[in-house]
């Protein structure tokens, strides 16, 4: 299980909420991700992953080094 330190930007937060999503559950899922994935259109890092409310997520992020990410996007994903 990976642990990062968060680099939580207004903007980070504020995109994020907009699609339903908490800073907790972005963080729950980026450190125990189900699955990984490089975004196509971006080529940052991608974690996939359910959220403690139950809810499966998909969390963009970019990796400042092996110990802080920076939020990028989230939001859920429909089984």
């Amino acid at each position: 299980m990976p642990f990062y330190f968060f680099l939580w930007t207004a903007e980070s937060i504020e995109h994020i909420s907009q699609h339903g999503v908490s800073q907790e559950e972005f963080e729950e899922v980026v450190m125990n991700p189900e699955g990984e994935a490089i975004s196509r259109a971006s080529g940052n890092p991608i974690a996939f992953g359910a959220a403690p409310s139950g809810r499966i997520l998909c969390c963009v992020f970019r990796r400042i080094n092996n110990d802080v990410v920076l939020p990028i996007t989230a939001f859920e994903v429909e089984e």
